[in-house]
């Protein structure tokens, strides 16, 4: 289970076991016995849904310093190169992830990045599998420099949907992670979304339809033909 979940999952089985007991004592021989079993087997069901919810599976992320990881687990809806002109100062290629109420919520870093800038937006809470949703949605973006050549400029962009309303960013401005760390979460179906920006030597290696998994599939590669530095390099 995810330390990111403790209140929910301490908090949420004390209310259902007790709605359960007490649904269980009020209406004993005064309804039929299908009744108080339906009832019981639906919070046991939501129960089991909650305590899944907030699972936390130990995963081995590949070492390959030519790749970005997918950020969150979920179904890739979108892929669209659009302009960014704050962090990335440029065209960026934008890989919409939405996350589902059966998804593990765990965010993590596409690569090894040092944290420059994190930037919380209060905003709507629409059906986050919707693209144009990162627009309008309370969202929180990461700003990220890759520590590895060449040192791009990342952006990851948490946002909440129409269920979420709990974006959690374990994290600080300053602080390096390495490809594959956990940073977050995001409560009761998301979207997350990673930018890139447009060069020659990156190759999407996703299709819209596709199932990821935060820290192991690979969403972009950098084919580098030669040392020299590109865009982005310091």
């Amino acid at each position: 289970m995810t330390k990111y979940g403790w209140p929910q999952v301490v908090v949420f089985p004390v209310v259902a076991l007790s709605l359960m007991a007490i649904l269980a004592a009020s209406t004993m021989g005064s309804v039929a016995p299908w009744v108080i079993i339906t009832a019981e087997a639906l919070l046991f069901v939501v129960l089991i849904w909650v305590l899944m919810f907030f699972r936390d599976p130990q995963r081995c992320c590949p070492a390959d310093r030519d790749l970005l990881l997918a950020p969150a687990d979920g179904k890739i809806t979108d892929i669209e190169e659009v302009e960014d002109d704050g962090f990335i100062g440029g065209p960026a290629l934008r890989i919409g992830i939405f996350l589902s109420l059966f998804d593990t919520h765990i965010n993590r870093a596409p690569c090894n990045v040092r944290v420059e800038a994190i930037t919380y937006k209060e905003g709507r809470h629409r059906n986050a599998m919707n693209p144009q949703s990162g627009r309008v949605n309370e969202s929180n973006a990461l700003g990220l420099v890759r520590t590895d050549s060449p040192q791009d400029k990342l952006i990851i962009r948490q946002i909440s949907g129409a269920i979420a309303r709990r974006i959690v960013c374990d994290t600080a401005e300053g602080r390096e992670l390495t490809g594959g760390q956990k940073f977050g979460m995001l409560k009761f179906g998301s979207r997350t979304e990673l930018y890139a920006p447009v060069r020659h030597e990156l190759t999407c290696l996703v299709q819209i339809g596709d199932k990821v998994k935060a820290g192991l599939t690979p969403l972009i590669k950098y084919e580098m033909d030669s040392p020299s530095a590109g865009p982005g390099d310091e």
